[in-house]
């Protein structure tokens, strides 16, 4: 089991952290890199897209997870799309 690790990150001119385990970090750092763009700014794109009452850590969890079943349903060729809350 990983442990949770709290990392620092500046977003849209100010610091902020979150707190999450290094396997959710290493898969943020490789669709940050599959999309040709910084970690930090994968990151402001998430917490700009996030629902204001969800914190930071959880949003990039639940955008991991969903990246996840997206790839996954892509390497399926399945037309049907992951779910949406």
């Amino acid at each position: 089991m990983s442990v949770v690790r709290k990392h620092s990150v500046s977003i849209r001119g100010h610091r902020t952290s979150f707190s999450i385990e290094q396997p959710f970090l290493d898969e943020l750092r490789k669709i940050a890199e599959t999309r040709g763009m910084p970690l930090a700014a994968l990151i402001a794109a998430i917490d700009e897209e996030r629902p204001r009452d969800a914190n930071l850590s959880s949003a990039l969890r639940v955008f991991v997870l969903r990246e996840a079943q997206r790839t996954a349903i892509v390497s399926s060729g399945s037309d049907s799309a992951p779910p949406t809350d």
